[in-house]
């Protein structure tokens, strides 16, 4: 076939490869790691977990940079634009640099029928092992063992928080996800797990393997007041911490298990206490309790289960009292949609739901039925619900933001999640201007 000769083009072409579009099986992408010659010279670090690994990454990354290193990160999804997926030295790539990349994975393929993500996944990290880097981060796609980002050995794992999610793919329970996520652990390497309650399948894993486990509440912690927060490790303290610039009631938690990565890799990359204090402090990552100033306020979340709802809430709960709260709400339809909507009912005046461009996605009359669902459930509990609360729905996250401000408060909130094709549909063209009454 003629190679295409964008971006654009080569993203269609990995869409075509294969008949699925999650296969979760690592031996493909380990044969086309072998052929590509593809390893890393400088430390790696890998995240995985329910939720928390894009904060994770952020916050590493930014502190490795405030102390002086090339970094390189890759994430996935992306809110707008695919380059997203990779930060080299804190900047989006320009597409163009990924090209040769495509090119070099499909020579390397020799029929590999590839899932898109495997497929990306494998360009991008020959992009970041031949960019001359002193860390890499990477993110986990879905669970951990036979995800493709696992196909690289692992400096340091970092565990975030594990909840249910993906239980097609993970298991029903707990115990089977955080195994599945236990995957990424190796023998010797560290193993840094932030759930405080963490399942016993992922301890038993790490001894199994002979990792060198490091768990919150043993050999790190944290405590703070409402000025200042100080963190404490098997030989290292930071005190007198400010917050992270990320907002929210978990990222104290996602922090801890960042600083403990950094202690047990400090031989490797040391990395001062002012660095540390400069990171926290300048760390930036759309979509995760984004708060953009204006009236009315408006609140962006990635949040798409149950666990990362209830977070959303606790963060809602805590901003001070709005006289109304609006909610543009799309999801994919293998999530937990009723739970999730079940979470923030008693903090919602008026719901629109919105369709997303992927056959993956809850429907708005869907998710419309799943809120008169949820809400009959629980009319009889407690706290109470808002009275008269409205529902509409929209064919794009963006219709369902323009009719929010429309119908707006100026000095209410409106809150934007549910998926990331959620948060981007609302982010890719620009946020429109908000004025009193969505004037412009």
């Amino acid at each position: 076939m003629t190679p295409p000769s964008t971006l654009a083009d080569w993203l269609a072409h990995c869409e075509r490869l294969h008949p699925k579009t999650i296969d979760l099986t690592l031996e493909r992408v380990l044969r086309v790691r072998a052929r590509l010659g593809l390893a890393f010279a400088c430390p790696v670090f890998t995240v995985a977990g329910t939720n928390g690994k894009g904060s994770t990454c952020a916050m590493l990354e930014s502190i490795l940079m405030q102390a002086g290193y090339r970094t390189g990160v890759y994430t996935s999804p992306h809110l707008v634009h695919f380059e997203e997926r990779c930060r080299i030295d804190g900047r989006v790539i320009d597409g163009a640099t990924l090209l040769p990349h495509f090119e070099a994975v499909e020579a390397a393929r020799e029929g590999e029928a590839l899932t898109y993500f495997e497929f990306t996944t494998l360009a991008i990290l020959r992009l970041l092992s031949a960019t001359g880097l002193d860390a890499v981060v990477l993110e986990v796609g879905l669970g951990g063992r036979l995800d493709a980002v696992n196909a690289i050995d692992t400096d340091c794992a970092i565990l975030t928080s594990i909840d249910l999610d993906h239980t097609d793919f993970l298991g029903p329970d707990r115990e089977s996800i955080g195994r599945e996520k236990a995957g990424i652990l190796r023998a010797g390497r560290p193993a840094i797990v932030g759930d405080p309650l963490p399942p016993a399948s992922v301890l038993a894993h790490a001894e199994a393997v002979g990792a060198d486990l490091r768990c919150f509440g043993r050999d790190f912690n944290y405590s703070g007041d409402r000025q200042q927060w100080s963190w404490a490790g098997r030989i290292k303290r930071h005190n007198a911490l400010a917050y992270p610039a990320l907002r929210g009631a978990n990222q104290l938690l996602n922090a801890s298990g960042v600083l403990a990565a950094l202690e047990a890799l400090q031989d490797r990359l040391p990395v001062t206490a002012q660095a540390v204090r400069n990171g926290l402090a300048l760390v930036e990552l759309p979509g995760r309790f984004q708060i953009v100033p204006g009236e009315p306020t408006l609140v962006l979340d990635v949040a798409h289960n149950p666990h990362a709802v209830a977070t959303l809430a606790e963060n809602l709960d805590q901003m001070g009292f709005y006289p109304s709260t609006r909610v543009v709400f799309g999801a994919m339809k293998d999530k937990d949609i009723q739970a999730i909507v079940a979470r923030l009912l008693p903090l919602v005046d008026a719901w629109h739901f919105c369709d997303l461009p992927t056959p993956r996605a809850a429907t708005a009359l869907e998710l419309e039925a799943l809120h008169d669902a949820a809400v009959a459930q629980r009319q009889a509990g407690a706290p109470p619900l808002p009275p008269d609360v409205a529902t509409s729905r929209h064919a794009t996250p963006r219709e369902g933001l323009l009719a929010a401000l429309d119908r707006a408060d100026p000095k209410g909130r409106i809150i934007v999640f549910g998926s990331f094709y959620t948060v981007g549909g609302v982010l890719e063209n620009g946020l429109p201007r908000r004025t009193a009454k969505h004037l412009g």
